[in-house]
């Protein structure tokens, strides 16, 4: 809530205005790509895939609280390898005004079964490094016999 005190003679010697503090705190695309390290091009993507709605004032994109709360869960979503489908999945069974058991529960779900594939994954990465260090061990070893190239003078 914003008060605007007006002066004497006026036809109200004090006026309220109430204000939706969501649609005050309205930031622009480039700010919003700035912080959070994204490009332009990366948004109007979410935006196409119907993952972000962000307000519009002309061709202006105007991105609300609730559009930086959407998009960090898309970027967290995207980081521990969910695919952008699945972040839509969890993020449309949002209620506001429900308990969200079914996101939730869809949401445990889905991270469970990352998670294993991650886990996987790991391991995976884990063998390759072990071949990979065996080999540098061999190739160091069959460098170490062999004399050094003479550099030649000229």
């Amino acid at each position: 809530m914003t008060m605007k005190l007006m002066k004497a003679g006026n036809t109200a010697a004090m006026t309220e205005t109430v204000t939706d503090a969501a649609e005050t705190d309205l930031s622009r695309i480039g700010e919003i790509a700035k912080k959070y390290g994204v490009t332009l091009r990366t948004l109007r993507f979410y935006e196409d895939k119907g993952l972000l709605n962000p307000k519009r004032e002309g061709s202006t994109r105007l991105y609300t609280h609730r559009e930086e709360a959407r998009l960090k869960l898309i970027l967290l979503g995207r980081k521990v390898g969910f695919s952008l489908r699945d972040v839509k999945q969890m993020m449309d069974l949002y209620d506001p005004k429900g308990t969200n058991a079914k996101q939730l529960k869809l949401a445990l779900d889905k991270s469970d079964k990352q998670l294993a594939r991650l886990h996987k994954q790991r391991e995976a990465i884990e063998d390759a490094i072990g071949e990979l260090s065996k080999a540098m061990s061999v190739v160091r070893g069959m460098l170490a016999e062999r004399p050094l190239p003479v550099a030649a003078n000229g």
